[in-house]
Formats: C-alpha cells, sequence, structure tokens
C-alpha cells in the first residue's frame, strides 16, 4: 500500500474513532433517551437512570443538577443502578411555591425511591445534597443503606462555614432582601439562596437518629470548616471521616478517581456488626 493510501486510511479509522467517541459522548442532565418525570408531592420531578445492580442514589447540592456527577456517574453505573434526580426548584425540576426546606426535599427523594419501586439504595450527596443525604438517612432510615456525604453541614452560621465564605453570603443577603424580584427565576434563584441561609438546622443530637455507616467527607480547604466535618462524623455512630488532602468543596470533581474509588470501597466494605 501506498504511503498516500496509508495516510487516507489512516485518516478515515481516525474519523470513525472520533465519530464514535462523540456517540458515546452523555449529555448528563438534559439525556433524552433516559431522562423522566415524576409527580412528587406537588412538583414535577426530573430524573435519569444509568446501569444496573444495587441502587445508588446521588443528591446535588445548590443551584446544581444532575450534570454535576457527570465525572461519578460514569464509574458508578458499571456496577450500580445510578439514580439522579434535579431536586425540586433546581435544573428541570421546577417548583414555584415561595417555600423551600431541607427536610421537603429528603422527603422527595424518599417519595422518588417509592415511585421507582427502590425499598433501599445506597447514596451519595455533597454539598446541600450531604445535608439532604443526612436528613433522608434520619427521616426515612429504611431508605439508606450507607450514604456517603461530602461538603455537608448543620447550621448556617459561621462556626460551620468559613468566615469569609459566610461574609460573602450576607452580604448577598443583605443587598437582596428588600428587593422585589420580577420574574420567575429571579424569585426561584433568592429562594434556593435563602434555602442555605437561613437552614439547615440539625443538632448535634439528632445525628444519633443515623443508624446506618455514613462517611463524612470534606477538603482540606473545604468552604466548610473541617472542625465541623469531624463533628459531623464523631456524632454519627457508624460514623467514618474521610478529609481529603489539596481540595476545595469539590472533592468528588478535583479528586474524581479517588473520590469515586475510596466512596466504592466504602459501600462494598462489609458491616462490622
Amino acid at each position: 500500500m501506498r504511503i498516500k493510501d496509508i495516510i487516507i486510511c489512516a485518516a478515515c479509522v481516525l474519523t470513525l474513532l472520533i465519530n464514535a467517541c462523540q456517540s458515546q459522548v452523555i449529555n448528563y442532565g438534559n439525556n433524552q433517551k433516559t431522562g423522566k418525570y415524576f409527580n412528587i408531592r406537588g412538583f414535577k420531578m426530573y430524573y435519569e437512570i444509568y446501569g444496573t445492580g444495587k441502587p445508588l442514589l446521588m443528591i446535588h447540592g445548590n443551584g446544581g443538577d444532575i450534570s454535576s456527577f457527570a465525572g461519578n456517574i460514569p464509574y458508578f453505573s458499571k456496577k450500580y443502578q445510578v439514580i439522579v434526580a434535579d431536586s425540586r426548584a433546581h435544573g428541570k425540576s421546577e417548583d414555584l411555591r415561595d417555600s423551600l426546606s431541607f427536610e421537603m426535599m429528603a422527603d422527595d427523594y424518599a417519595a422518588l425511591l417509592d415511585s421507582i419501586n427502590v425499598k433501599s439504595a445506597y447514596v451519595i450527596g455533597w454539598s446541600d445534597g450531604g445535608i439532604n443525604a443526612l436528613l433522608l438517612a434520619m427521616r426515612h432510615p429504611d431508605k439508606v443503606i450507607k450514604l456517603a456525604a461530602t461538603g455537608a453541614n448543620l447550621w448556617p452560621d459561621s462556626t460551620a462555614l468559613k468566615p469569609e465564605f459566610w461574609k460573602s453570603e450576607q452580604e448577598t443577603f443583605l443587598s437582596g432582601k428588600d428587593k422585589a424580584f420580577a420574574t420567575a427565576k429571579e424569585k426561584n434563584d433568592w429562594k434556593v439562596f435563602l434555602l442555605d441561609w437561613n437552614q439547615p438546622n440539625i443538632p448535634l443530637t439528632a445525628l444519633k437518629q443515623v443508624k446506618c455507616p455514613a462517611l463524612i467527607i470534606g477538603g482540606d480547604h473545604d468552604l466548610i470548616n473541617t472542625e465541623h466535618t469531624v463533628l459531623i462524623a464523631k456524632n454519627i455512630p457508624e460514623g467514618q471521616l474521610w478529609i481529603v488532602p489539596k481540595s476545595g468543596h469539590a472533592t468528588l470533581i478535583e479528586h474524581k478517581d479517588e473520590f469515586n474509588h475510596k466512596v466504592d470501597e466504602f459501600f462494598l466494605t462489609p458491616d462490622l456488626q
């Protein structure tokens, strides 16, 4: 075969490979092939499911959506049935009511599992999703096999959050508290912001209600104070702690491979009891 023909042939093969790879790219959070809605507790909750195996529910953070887990779904869907949803008032899960609470959202996820006939699941929660994971285990203990919560907090002040971050949140609150928001998006964005400004309000003693094994995770320079993350782990009967070195709030993104393997290992390790 002539050099020219070899080059042409190689170019064709490369093109086919590129096209094949592109065709396999999944738009998590906007996947028409798997995306569905369920009418849950007064709103339409958008969700997607990937893979087969034991159920694994992933819960995103404030202002996020399903796409937050784009670096984690491919790994876990090889051995779990991964269930991802847009929380109430986030992403495609629109909610026009003016109230929003973490307890409400935890109950939403319990209802979603019921709607898809999942009795119990492993749970991964990031940031607000970590708070929801803890509350799901507290309010619906039969629904959670084990949970991994990264970047969660129990209350919204500067003892839980880094003082500089809390200060920026305070400035946002003061600048917006007297505004009259005109559009639906502005109203929703403010409602979602207020969720984190006013909540959660979970006493340490309430963590005794988390009966399942729980891996509590934080970055060593997270938005959540390390001391606060340690308190959460210590007050859960079967709590374990992992402070990720050289990581901020987005442990599951900044250290994707290590996060995936560590959490998977935690899920697969048999209980000592």
